[in-house]
């Protein structure tokens, strides 16, 4: 019987990204991976699936992956968990081409880059969004705490939200009229985002 693997994370929000990342050298983070993103989010042809929290995402990296992610049956208020199933794919425009003919469409596109490194048994991506940085701390709950206690994180400070929420947020509170996360759209925006801060963090009163 095959069950879904669990995805178990917190982000963090991080102003200075650049110095970050060269800290992470010193703490004896290994580096793993770095590369710009483009992703595809899916939906069905009742545009359900968001509604249902399933994501159906196609990702072009230094690889290409199809994922989706679902509920886990009992949520956590500490992490952010999923369910989450994720297969290599060999051709982007051919698995498009798949998920377009069985009756799916792209309803939203999105970019990072991110910046893989690997901290005391949990993963580290670095991910720089077209309106902010971040870095998401994955692994099992006790190794997420203490990686964020050894980087000095703020455990209050712990963002839930997924990328897209993020969005969602920041589009209704600055009038956005686009729907896709580019850097081509938010080339011209003027965007402070501690301003909003208190809108993401679990801890935020």
């Amino acid at each position: 019987m095959f069950v879904k693997p669990l995805e178990i994370e917190v982000k963090f929000y991080m102003p200075d990204v650049e110095s970050f990342q060269q800290r992470l050298s010193e703490f004896g983070a290994e580096f793993i991976s770095c590369a710009p993103e483009t992703n595809i989010r899916f939906e069905n042809q009742d545009n359900s699936l968001r509604a249902q929290k399933i994501l159906l995402r196609l990702r072009k990296s230094d690889s290409v992956t199809l994922t989706f992610k679902s509920r886990p049956p009992v949520s956590d208020p500490d992490f952010k968990v999923h369910h989450e199933i994720e297969v290599m794919i060999s051709d982007f425009e051919a698995m498009r081409e798949i998920l377009e003919s069985t009756g799916f469409h792209p309803a939203q596109v999105y970019e990072k880059k991110r910046t893989t490194w690997k901290f005391n048994h949990t993963l580290l991506c670095v991910d720089q969004m077209p309106y902010g940085d971040f870095i998401e701390i994955e692994g099992a709950p006790v190794n997420i705490r203490k990686a964020a206690k050894d980087l000095n994180f703020e455990w209050n400070d712990r963002i839930l939200l997924n990328y897209l929420e993020i969005f969602e947020i920041l589009k209704q509170r600055l009038g956005l009229s686009f729907t896709d996360v580019t850097f081509d759209h938010f080339n011209n925006i003027k965007l402070d985002l501690t301003q909003y801060l208190h809108l993401f963090k679990i801890g935020a009163a």
